[in-house]
């Protein structure tokens, strides 16, 4: 019994502590607060499931990640048409940041395909190496390259004409 408490108690711990990143990193690449959650709880799900193999892994946080940029992926590919709500977002405005800079980002990475947000979150926002990137995402590094070329010169075209919009240009 004790054996089972403490186990239960590990697994909370991992849970608790890789949660928050996990969270920011579904928000990014999907771009809906509701979706990150679920998804979210999809991979803790499987991290509950799979966790004599998580708590082996040679690092279990990037396997957690791995496992939600692949439920990602699923997701978009099982459900190709999306509702897009309208109106208000529920963000909070955080001391020193740019509301108005901070949709223009987002609205940017909405715009690129499912993958390629997922590799510009992983290499550039959660800092991953080509190679960490390509691992977690079952991709070539390669791939990983080109579609990070890719994605950061439609981010610079799309914030570019946004920021001559925002000058009044």
């Amino acid at each position: 019994m004790a054996g089972s408490a403490q186990r239960s108690e590990e697994i909370e711990e991992f849970m608790q502590s890789v949660s928050p990143r996990l969270f920011r990193a579904a928000l990014l690449v999907c771009g809906d607060w509701h979706l990150a959650e679920d998804l979210v709880q999809t991979t803790l799900g499987k991290v509950f499931v799979s966790w004599r193999r998580v708590r082996r892994a040679d690092s279990p946080h990037a396997y957690v990640r791995t496992i939600l940029m692949r439920t990602y992926l699923s997701h978009v590919r099982l459900h190709r048409t999306y509702e897009k709500p309208v109106g208000e977002l529920p963000e909070q405005t955080v001391a020193g940041h740019d509301p108005a800079l901070r949709l223009v980002l987002a609205q940017a990475l909405a715009r690129l395909s499912p993958q390629d947000r997922a590799v510009v979150v992983l290499r550039y926002w959660e800092d991953r190496s080509v190679a960490q990137t390509a691992k977690e995402l079952g991709m070539s590094a390669g791939n990983v390259r080109i579609r990070s070329m890719r994605a950061l010169t439609s981010l610079r075209t799309s914030l570019g004409d946004e920021q001559d919009v925002r000058a009044g240009r």
